[in-house]
Formats: C-alpha cells, structure tokens, sequence
C-alpha cells in the first residue's frame, strides 16, 4: 500500500517515457521496414530532378547516411543536454525537445509530396536530436525526482521504454499496417504522436524537485513539488540530504564537460559512467540483432517469416528488462550489471564456437537459435536496464548536466562508430562476437571488482564511497568531493 501514494510519480515516469526513451526505440526499428521504398523514392525524385538514374552506388550512400545521421544528430542533442536543462530546467528543456519532434515528423509527412529526400534526411537529424537530447533530459528528471528506494526501479523504466519501442516500431512497420509503399511517409512520422503526448501531459507535472532546490535555492517550491509527487509530509530525510548537497555545491557554478574530464575528485565515477554504461553499444547486442538474421536462414526459417522472429527478439528484450525492474533494488545494481556481462560474455563465446562447428549436425543452428534467445535474455536483465539506472546514482547535481554530456557523446558515436565498422567487422564472420566477449569481460571484472553498490544509499553516501577510490582514503581531500 505504501507505494500506492507515488501514483503521481509513476504517471510521471510514463510521460517522461513515451516522449524520452520510447523515442530512441521506435527511431532504431522503424527505420528497417520502408527501405526499399525509401530506397526507391530517392531514386524517383533524383531521375524526376536530373534525368537520369542514381546509381546503386550513390543510392546505397544515401539510404547509409538516411540510417546514420540519427547518431550525429543525438550526439547533437546531447551535447546540449548539459546546457538546455541547467538554463532553462529539465521539464521546458523536454518541452522545447517536443517541438524538435513535431518539426521533424512533419518534414517526414510531407517528403514525398514536396519530392525532397533532404527532407528526411533532416527529419532523421532532428529525430535524432531529439533522442539525444530527451534520453539524457528524461533520466535526469527521473532520477531527482524518486525517492531513493525507487530511484533504481524507475530510472530503469528508461530501458523498459526503449524495449516498447523497438517492439512498437517493428509492429507497426510490417507490411500489413505501415510498412507499405502507399503509407511509409505515415510511418515515419508516427513519432510526432509521441511528442504531442508529453507536451500536453508534462504542462500539469512540477519541476525537479532537485533542480528547484539545489539550483534555484527554492526550498519551499522544491518541498510542494515533493509533496505533490510523493504525496507525503515527512520529506526531512530527502530535503535533509539536499541541503548537504546544496552546501557543498554552494559557491560553485555547474560543471563543464572540462571539470568532469579532468577532476579527480569524480575519476572513478567517469570511469563507471564510461566502460559498462555508456559504452554498452560495444557489448554486441546490435551485431547480434544483425547476424540473428543469417542463424534464422540457416535453420530453415523462410524468409517472409524473419521479420516476425525478429519482433520476438524485441519482444524477450522487453519482457526482460521489465523483469530487471523488479529485481535491481533487491539484487542491486552492481551484481545484475557485472555478473550479467559475464554471463553474456561466455554465452556469446559459446555461441562462436557453435558458429564455428554448425555443418557438423543439423540440429546445431536450433541451438545457436536458442543461445541468440540467451544473449538477449541476460542483456535485458542486466546491462540493458542498470547502464540506464546507474548513471543517475553516479553525480551530484552539480555535475550531472555535463556527466550525462559525456555519456551521451560516447553511446551515440559508440553506435555511429558500430554501424560504420560493421561491415568490416562482419567480414571476421562469427569470430566477430570474441571482440564483443573481450569488452563484457572487461565490463564484468571492472563492475564487480572495483565499483560500489549503490542500492538504497542517498547521493551524499554514494559519494562518500566513491571518495575513497578517488582519493584512496586519504582525509586531507575530504573537502575536495566538489
């Protein structure tokens, strides 16, 4: 019963979700099923321009950078996040990041009818944006806004949402709904509906409450937002650490991406932030999802049914990851994040060797089925829902903005960097998965080695354990945590 009263926060976690991290899920998926018709209409509108017919060639470069340009324009976006939200504040940043939605849906709307393919290239820039942009700006809000028993549970939503967009963004783009050559523009537009729901929604939330306090100095707007949320009145514990926060932060303007990079005080805090979250694009989970497709055909699988198998991948993903929900504040974030790289990591070692011995007997490609099922099933209980909560328990207030800058810097141009060299790197055949088991091992041994749980544990305490890495116990730097 005690969690029924944080009906109010939950209902801000769905709104932040639908229009942050839901977007970064459908922008990922959607994209795969118009292709050839988006393939297609280059080629229309460049013959009905020049007269003449694009070459494959220069096609294939065009629909490459159509898929491509959603990474630079999220690095974009979150190179902003560490100023948008400390100026303006989380909630207007994630309201002026709507518009950037809308803006972009309605150029996808109307490319084929203005018979401008520039037009979705920008569109898929400004989607990126506001990927970028949003993803960062919802954890934040998330993460000031809970309670610290419920931090962990609702900044992970963040990848329950992602999972419902890849899901929601491989169902509707099949060809018995959007996925056809009369409606693809409709279907690249869907996003603008998400955008349009948490602009009208997010109007009647409140602020931070963390923002309203440390940053603004109010403490009574901060308490009514609390109470409002929350509703409760015994808030002195949650303002009590605020204050710590504040008056150690008192003085000192926000960080720069500079101070994070640099300061000693926060090294092993980056360092977390760093190897197994944000660089969670190196552990292999898009390169599975790509050489599932070749496992699938050589088990037999017609080639009509691919797309529905693939929804199925999405869909263990998300069922997953919402099992992950319920589980990191009782595990704790440390043991489902480390010991679930592990897993993956000699899962996927497994998986290269079955690769490599799959002639031998027909029933070897089912299993190499059910070990992808695997794989998918340990990344969506560990990496994928932790390296989305753990961020949040990493940084005070004052660094946060620019920590979730750099964060966002290396998972996008992480992804950029996956998608340019994968065609290289699938030139390795199955051998390819050994670089991947190399970084989750890596991931794993740092994780559980080095890193601090954080589960149940106020900001101020997290930091105080981080302290000791950063500055090896030594008392004379105590000051020094800002």
């Amino acid at each position: 019963m005690a969690s029924i009263k944080y009906w109010r926060l939950y209902l801000l976690t769905v709104v932040l979700g639908i229009g942050g991290s839901f977007q970064y899920g459908i922008q990922v998926s959607v994209i795969a099923s118009p292709a050839v018709h988006i393939q297609s209409f280059v080629n229309y509108t460049w013959t009905w321009r020049y007269g003449s017919v694009l070459e494959e060639s220069s096609n294939q470069l065009i629909w490459s950078f159509i898929v491509a340009v959603l990474s630079l324009g999220a690095w974009a976006g979150a190179i902003h996040s560490g100023s948008l939200p400390v100026k303006y504040g989380r909630k207007k940043a994630l309201l002026i990041n709507n518009v950037v939605a809308m803006v972009a849906a309605l150029l996808m709307l109307f490319s084929r009818a203005a018979k401008s393919f520039e037009m979705i290239l920008l569109g898929r820039f400004l989607y990126g944006y506001n990927v970028g942009l949003g993803l960062s700006v919802h954890l934040m809000y998330l993460g000031e806004s809970s309670p610290k028993d419920l931090r962990g549970f609702l900044t992970l939503t963040g990848s329950i949402f992602i999972g419902f967009g890849k899901v929601t963004g491989q169902i509707i783009g099949i060809k018995e709904m959007l996925g056809t050559e009369d409606v693809w523009p409709i279907l690249l537009a869907v996003s603008g509906l998400p955008a349009i729901l948490q602009f009208a929604t997010l109007l009647v939330f409140p602020e931070s409450p963390r923002y309203i306090y440390i940053d603004r100095g109010d403490t009574e707007g901060s308490k009514r937002a609390l109470q409002w949320l929350w509703q409760e009145n015994d808030l002195k514990e949650e303002l009590d650490d605020m204050e710590k926060e504040r008056e150690s932060a008192k003085g000192q303007k926000a960080k720069t991406v500079r101070d994070v990079l640099t300061s000693r005080c926060v090294r092993w805090q980056l360092l977390t932030l760093a190897i197994p979250c944000a660089g969670v694009q190196f552990c292999g989970i898009n390169a599975l999802y790509f050489y599932a497709y070749d496992i699938f055909r050589e088990s037999g699988i017609p080639e009509n049914q691919m797309h529905y198998l693939a929804i199925g991948i999405g869909a263990t993903e998300l069922i997953t990851i919402s099992l992950c929900s319920f589980l990191i504040d009782r595990v704790g974030r440390k043991k489902l994040m480390g010991y679930g790289y592990l897993l993956m990591g000699i899962a996927m070692s497994v998986l290269t060797l079955m690769l490599s011995i799959k002639d031998l007997n027909p029933v070897i490609p089912y299993v190499n089925i059910g070990l992808i099922f695997c794989v998918i099933c340990i990344y969506g209980l560990g990496p994928s829902g932790v390296s989305m909560a753990l961020p949040a328990d990493l940084f005070l207030q004052a660094w946060r903005p620019s920590a979730y800058v750099i964060s966002g810097t290396i998972n996008w141009l992480g992804m950029f960097i996956v998608g340019l060299c994968f065609g290289y790197i699938d030139g390795l055949g199955q051998y390819c998965f050994l670089i991947f088991v190399a970084y989750s091992i890596l991931s794993a041994a740092f994780l559980i080695y080095f890193v601090p749980e954080t589960k149940g544990k106020t900001m101020t305490e997290i930091m105080k354990n981080f302290h000791q890495l950063n500055f090896k116990n030594k008392e004379s730097t105590k000051t020094s945590i800002l």
